[in-house]
């Protein structure tokens, strides 16, 4: 898997550095290049001659090239390298670093290089245990998670000052094993291909301030969008309201209720190859939307009656019209699911849907996580184990690839 690729290879100052010589070693082993870039406090633990010793290149520390505009390579170095990599890996990510990274710093070459980085990011923080455990450091770290970073997590042990507990950088074999697995999963076989994804809640007004909802996070979907960018595919992503950010090379489309999402679904329809509708739409909507808040003075009992009707479908609307698209739904379902999913499967024309239960551990919304069974159209049942929502993302994704060739 490591063979012929290029690997950018992120060095932070902190103790942990020392094992970064090991891993230039082992990937070089394995077949790859690898290009280290070392951020200024990264020499005071481990010097860039042993590192370019290892790697066979020379180690990127400071942003402007020497002499000073020589050459013109070297002032957009930080963008040649972004295209030129199959993945960056940094190990070890400091606190410091991390906090740059999510924030969108770029005060030194490796902060700037993250900035222009086209292919995948994977980060192994590694720290002291109260660093590690500090709001702050958590908070950045969730938002690196969530714009689609990969993050490697500390072990557990002894660590440099004496306490114990999370925030030892992993074994050189297991950041090995991480690379294989991200690398496994972000062949560029989705180069061409159009693939429109939904993700989210909608909302259905009751009056200015109150609405129809559901609990959907939007995880989901961001994550297919994400891992389907990542395999060079075009990718639209229409969301309801969510706290996410947009993935990198995702164009995203912000929607509310259940009839804008339809509005913008069959405008999007047509040109798309693939559709994955992941989005957790409302049923119902109030029939009346009440143009100021509505007071509980004014209900003269202790009930209050809202008159709903039935939002369009859209996943059956689309179904009935694909014409060479291979559209894929999901299905929540607390009881009967595989029944319930086949019976969605066939009476809305999909190719495949995707059923889990929120009852299921580790399968809960707003999780990180999730537990799902993939049904295709020509019979298979196919249940996947808990796994990190990217990760079964492009589980499904390589179920749907046949497909579309």
């Amino acid at each position: 898997m490591l063979k012929d690729k290029h690997i950018l290879l992120g060095v932070t100052g902190g103790i942990a550095a020392y094992k970064a010589p090991l891993l230039v070693r082992e990937l070089v082993k394995a077949g790859a290049a690898v290009q280290v870039v070392m951020t200024p406090a990264a020499t005071q633990f481990v010097t860039s001659l042993t590192l370019s010793t290892l790697s066979q290149r020379q180690v990127i520390i400071e942003m402007f090239p020497e002499p000073a505009g020589r050459s013109q390579e070297g002032w957009t170095r930080h963008i040649d390298l972004a295209q030129w990599a199959d993945l960056m890996l940094i190990a070890p990510a400091s606190a410091n670093t991390i906090a740059k990274v999510a924030t969108g710093f770029a005060d030194n070459f490796l902060t700037t290089l993250v900035l222009a980085l086209r292919s995948p990011l994977a980060i192994a923080p590694a720290m002291d245990v109260d660093m590690w455990r500090n709001e702050t450091t958590q908070r950045n770290v969730e938002v690196l998670r969530q714009s689609g970073c990969h993050i490697i997590e500390p072990e557990t042990g002894e660590l440099a000052s004496g306490l114990s507990g999370p925030g030892r950088l992993p074994e050189t074999a297991v950041l090995l094993r991480r690379v294989e697995e991200l690398l496994n999963n972000v062949h560029k076989n989705l180069t061409g291909k159009r693939v429109l994804v939904t993700a989210g809640p909608t909302q259905e007004a009751i009056d200015p301030v109150r609405y129809i909802g559901n609990r959907s996070s939007g995880k989901m979907g961001f994550a297919i969008a994400n891992a389907a960018a990542q395999r060079g595919s075009e990718v639209t992503l229409i969301t309801g309201p969510v706290q996410l950010r947009t993935p990198r090379n995702v164009r995203r489309i912000d929607v509310h209720t259940a009839a804008e999402m339809y509005d913008a679904v069959r405008r999007e329809f047509p040109s798309a190859d693939l559709v994955v509708m992941a989005a957790a739409v409302s049923d119902f909507a109030p029939v009346v939307q009440s143009t100021t808040k509505l007071k509980r003075d004014g209900v003269p009992d202790d009930r209050f009656t809202i008159e709903l009707r039935k939002n369009p479908d859209i996943l059956k609307s689309i179904g009935e019209q694909k014409s060479g698209q291979v559209l894929v739904g999901f299905a929540l379902e607390t009881e009967n699911g595989i029944e319930n999913a086949q019976r969605k499967l066939s009476g809305k024309h999909l190719d495949a849907i995707v059923l889990n239960n929120p009852n299921d551990e580790g399968a809960a919304f707003g999780g990180e996580t999730n537990v799902v069974t993939v049904i295709t159209a020509d019979g298979r049942v196919e249940q996947l184990p808990r796994m990190f929502k990217f990760e079964v993302a492009n589980e499904i994704l390589n179920r749907m690839l046949p497909l579309l060739k």
